[in-house]
């Protein structure tokens, strides 16, 4: 099978996600934001997966386009759960950066695209 960085990282981070979940709702009893930062960090892959399969370069561009977005809105999810004390800093920045780096590999990817589908 062919390599994919996006969607190896995009998975990857999925992981991360459904364990921070799991440290937030059974050792921290926290069950509103963890499962808000659980939908987001896992859609990330899930639509990564779904423009890898699509059916055009439009449909490639859309998914693409609702997997930066669920980054986005993951990276403000982290950063109220580390405002508001349920995760470390250390852990914070580990994971932040994760989710910045998955949002700059889909930035640059709608970048190249767009450009080529707008010649």
């Amino acid at each position: 099978m062919k390599e994919n960085v996006v969607a190896d990282k995009s998975y990857a981070f999925a992981l991360r996600m459904v364990k921070l979940y799991k440290h937030l709702s059974f050792e921290k009893k926290e069950f509103i934001l963890s499962k808000q930062v659980l939908r987001s960090g896992t859609s990330i892959g899930a639509n990564v997966e779904e423009a890898i399969a699509a059916s055009s370069r439009a449909d490639f561009i859309n998914k693409l386009n609702i997997a930066a977005k669920e980054a986005r809105e993951t990276i403000y999810w982290l950063r109220l759960l580390k405002d508001s004390s349920f995760i470390s800093e250390t852990s914070f920045e580990s994971v932040y950066q994760d989710a910045v780096e998955l949002k700059k590999i889909l930035s640059s990817i709608l970048l190249t695209t767009k450009s080529i589908h707008n010649s």
